[in-house]
């Protein structure tokens, strides 16, 4: 029996978003107003894929693009975390349900060292074509009317945890570690013995709190833990691989 461990990535992992980051790559780091304006609710993975759009317009290299992307700061004791899980392989799987991209994941945990933490990435696929563009592709589709179109992670976690179970892998307690609205959904499919942990002071935790007021709202049964950095994290990792 494993421990598995779930990260959300953009204000999680790293102590900003990938996406938005990406703009210090320009010039000006600014994107014109009929690009910033251009977002529709739901539809982030489409506004990307003019966002990257416009960057290639401005001939602006993927290596110029990659060395902007690893200089995104993790969040506090981040990196310490993903070295103890790494170092402990044979206890903790770990996997990153993200609404970036494959390419910017990618090359941030290269950089620092840190993709042997991590198993499997499930994000919106991207990569670059001949004329040096960026294309990125919606993760896959859904019924969730509580997910972004692209993405649902309960979907995903639903379908990783079936496919562990189906080769013999059972996770004797699963961490959920998210910051935003789009990381509630897959809380619901946790367990009594199962920690979510929301990042203090954002999103998911105000949800989660919402939530917790609600006696006949049965669909949160895992405990909640709240965390300010992944120091603590960490600590509640270690408690749980002690007891």
């Amino acid at each position: 029996m494993k421990l598995l461990m779930v990260f959300d990535f953009d204000h999680t992992v790293v102590d900003d978003n990938s996406d938005t980051w990406v703009i210090r790559c320009l010039p000006t780091q600014t994107l014109p107003d009929s690009v910033k304006h251009s977002y529709r609710k739901g539809l982030w993975t489409e506004f990307m894929g003019r966002v990257m759009n416009y960057i290639g317009d401005q001939e602006v290299s993927p290596d110029r693009i990659r060395s902007v992307m690893e200089t995104i700061p993790f969040t506090a004791g981040m990196t310490d975390l993903l070295t103890f899980i790494s170092e402990n392989k044979s206890t903790v799987d770990c996997i990153v349900i993200s609404d970036s991209n494959t390419v910017f994941i990618d090359w941030i945990l290269r950089a620092a060292g840190l993709q042997a933490a991590v198993d499997r990435v499930f994000t919106n696929p991207a990569e670059f074509s001949e004329s040096g563009r960026m294309r990125v592709r919606c993760h896959h589709s859904h019924d969730c009317d509580r997910c972004p179109v692209n993405l649902c992670k309960r979907k995903v976690l639903e379908l990783y945890l079936s496919q562990q179970s189906g080769g013999g892998v059972e996770y004797e307690r699963i961490f959920y570690v998210g910051d935003g609205g789009n990381d509630l959904c897959p809380t619901s499919c946790l367990r009594g013995r199962d920690i979510v942990m929301p990042r203090k002071g954002y999103t998911l935790e105000k949800l989660l709190r919402k939530m917790e007021g609600q006696e006949d709202d049965a669909s949160l049964r895992a405990k909640v833990v709240a965390w300010s950095s992944a120091t603590d994290i960490l600590q509640e990792l270690k408690t749980s691989m002690q007891s």
